[in-house]
């Protein structure tokens, strides 16, 4: 196994993980915002290329098996204070908003991701290290992440590498399609 920094040139798979990570909310967010006649994928690759934004892949590492791309993840370092959610965000995006508010200071770990094909071969776990040398080369003591109550094997993973559960929000569905009920924030520190 690799781990590599991303390159623009990984935007397609960078869509596909943060889609893939919070079951089709990206991909949900990125329709409404192109319209009937848009290309929501293209929107989100565009996003995943640009050299700048929490979504960027300067943001994000990839694990590779024998050359191929298995396993993604995305962080960045949050605010250092509590940001005020503006009174037009959609309510979708609120609950995820409180809950990375409750941790400032911390670097937000906003994507992980596997193909199918290669979960159950310990990239999760290896891709939760480099987000801790990520964490202490950033100069943060503590990682945020906030998972889908649904996310069974990716819930186990996060308990057994030290991630303690800190608060819940219901999930505000919308129009979106999910199974899910409750966001879960956890945290761990360095």
């Amino acid at each position: 196994m690799l781990i590599r920094d991303a390159r623009a040139s990984d935007a397609d798979h960078l869509v596909r993980f943060i889609n893939m990570a919070a079951d089709d909310l990206p991909l949900h967010f990125w329709k409404k915002s192109v319209g009937p006649d848009g290309d929501p994928l293209a929107l989100g690759r565009e996003r995943a290329a640009r050299e700048t934004g929490n979504f960027s892949y300067r943001n994000a590492w990839l694990a590779e098996v024998e050359g191929e791309v298995a396993a993604c993840l995305l962080g960045y370092p949050a605010a250092l204070e509590p940001e005020p959610i503006a009174p037009d965000t959609q309510p979708l995006f609120v609950p995820l908003i409180e809950l990375e508010n409750m941790a400032p200071g911390s670097w937000y770990l906003n994507v992980l991701a596997t193909y199918p094909e290669h979960r159950g071969k310990g990239l999760g776990s290896a891709l939760l290290a480099k987000a801790e040398a990520v964490t202490r080369a950033a100069g943060r003591t503590t990682i945020s992440l906030i998972a889908e109550d649904t996310h069974l094997d990716a819930l186990r993973l996060y308990r057994a590498r030290g991630f303690a559960e800190v608060a819940r929000r219901p999930v505000v569905k919308e129009d979106w399609a999910v199974d899910a009920r409750e966001w879960i924030l956890f945290t761990k520190s360095l």
